[in-house]
């Protein structure tokens, strides 16, 4: 089991950073440019059951990847796992830390690559660094956003 963990602290109160990743069109704005993502769906929201699509490319070759959300707690936390997808497991944890009017903002994500414990040694560097380059877009896109929300 991988884990991949990214936290900022946003100059903004947690109900403004909540009600941005409420946006309908989150996944188009939290998506860097230069990823080849195509977002499919997006239904339910941030609520339990609701379920995101997206179709990666790898080169020429479409991925589908099907994500649906198991936990939720208003405006503390949101959970998403992988129903169909490239990795063999994905969990991923989405906090919201109130810190002295400011929000914590947390990424956390336990994930499996197939093909067990090698593979995950040959190209878990890879991927990696794919989600630091993700979420390091994802926080400054977060931070630029909810600091401009007025609520």
């Amino acid at each position: 089991m991988l884990k991949f963990y990214r936290s900022t602290l946003i100059n903004a109160p947690i109900e403004a950073v909540w009600q941005f990743y409420e946006r309908p069109d989150i996944l188009q704005l939290l998506t860097p440019p230069w990823q080849p993502v195509e977002i499919i769906r997006r239904e339910g929201g941030l609520a339990v059951g609701a379920v995101s699509e997206f179709r990666l490319w790898l080169g020429l070759i479409p991925i589908t990847w099907v994500a649906y959300h198991t936990e939720c707690e208003k405006p503390y936390l949101f959970v998403d796992c992988q129903k169909i997808g490239p990795m063999k497991s994905w969990e991923h944890r989405h906090y919201f830390q109130d810190e002295k009017g400011k929000t914590r903002l947390i990424d956390e994500i336990n994930y499996e690559i197939p093909g067990g414990i090698i593979v995950e040694f040959l190209i878990g560097w890879w991927v990696d660094s794919r989600l630091q380059e993700m979420f390091r877009y994802r926080h400054e896109v977060s931070q630029k956003y909810c600091c401009s929300l007025k609520i």
